[in-house]
């Protein structure tokens, strides 16, 4: 696969995106999604906050294993609604072979609203 493309970004452009580092104080799943999904909670510190998120993760994740782990997430995109919540942050992870899911979580603790640099 070619990994080059023309949609070069300028250093600028990405520091832009804030992907910080929060922990996931809670989770359940999501219901009223169309898809199959979770809630969550996430704590950003003092700084950020707490933030919801919707995330379609339930092939490799419980809800109530996530309780206590850190996530990256974009916590500066204007929030969006997703049926009966508004989403104020977006998850990362990276598709499997499988396809599903595989949350980006820092190997080590880093504070709440580290910044990824």
């Amino acid at each position: 696969m070619n990994s080059s493309n023309n949609s070069q970004i300028s250093w600028d452009d990405f520091t832009k995106v804030e992907l910080r580092a929060g922990t996931v104080i809670e989770a359940e799943v999501f219901k009223e999604a169309r898809r199959p999904a979770l809630k969550l909670l996430i704590d950003f510190g003092s700084e950020i906050g707490l933030k919801k998120s919707s995330a379609q993760i339930t092939d490799l994740y419980d809800p109530e294993l996530l309780i206590g782990k850190q996530v990256l997430a974009v916590v500066n995109f204007p929030p969006k609604q997703i049926g009966p919540i508004m989403s104020e942050c977006l998850v990362t992870g990276f598709h499997n072979q499988e396809g599903a899911v595989v949350l980006t979580m820092p190997t080590q603790s880093v504070p709440n609203g580290a910044r990824l640099i």
